[in-house]
């Protein structure tokens, strides 16, 4: 029975560590948008402004350096359960759902796309979330800067981000784990005479050459769900 059961078992562990290999790329594959996506040489600097274009609706609205239209969320209204991050056609790139765990906190699963489209058909079950993120807490305060990980896929136990600084003062860096580098930032948006700030609700976010600028500001309003 050991011999029968073996090759199974192999091809669970190959599909799983391809799936997982397929969700890492799409992490750092640039995006169909006007921004260019993910750039190889240079950074993307987006200004993000808590407020949504449309009237009846509250959100978020980000554009480029130019002044062009590239991320917008229109579905944001007190916690709700999922968050859906689209371009500025109305296109969804990334969709964030509440995972409700036995925990002090929930995780919140991230799918490509518009996952809510599949709510009552079989595709639904078969599409997995390309990570999971889940706000740090700790009672003893250690690593208080530490704000939430990044977990690939849906079941890892090692996280591939950790987020660091204060989102409340909006300075904060999205750190890849095995690299220790800094993939995204989010930084106070200052006047062009440098003594006034914009506040709270106008902000920078700052993507590093490779990464997935619609990941990064996916990342953005977790964190403003989290600690908001």
């Amino acid at each position: 029975m050991v011999l029968f059961l073996k090759p199974k078992s192999c091809t669970r562990v190959t599909d799983e560590k391809r799936c997982l290999e397929d969700c890492k790329e799409y992490i750092y594959k640039a995006d169909n948008d006007k921004s260019g996506g993910a750039s190889s040489t240079t950074c993307t600097f987006l200004t993000v402004w808590r407020k949504s274009l449309l009237m009846s609706c509250s959100g978020f609205t980000v554009i480029d350096c130019t002044g062009n239209l590239i991320y917008r969320v229109d579905n944001y209204r007190g916690r709700p359960g999922e968050i859906v991050l689209m371009d500025a056609s109305g296109t969804s790139i990334f969709t964030t759902r509440r995972h409700k765990t036995i925990r002090l906190v929930d995780d919140w699963l991230v799918y490509k796309g518009d996952a809510s489209d599949h709510h009552n058909t079989k595709t639904f079950q078969k599409k997995q979330p390309i990570c999971y993120v889940r706000k740090n807490v700790s009672l003893l305060l250690a690593n208080s800067n530490v704000l939430a990980h990044v977990f690939l896929g849906a079941t890892t136990n090692n996280p591939i981000y950790v987020i660091e600084g204060s989102y409340a003062q909006r300075s904060c860096k999205m750190i890849d784990k095995s690299s220790k580098k800094v993939v995204a930032e989010i930084k106070r948006k200052e006047a062009a005479n440098g003594h006034a700030s914009f506040g709270l609700e106008v902000f920078h976010l700052v993507v590093y050459p490779g990464f997935n600028p619609g990941f990064a500001m996916t990342l953005v309003l977790l964190l403003d769900q989290m600690f908001s």
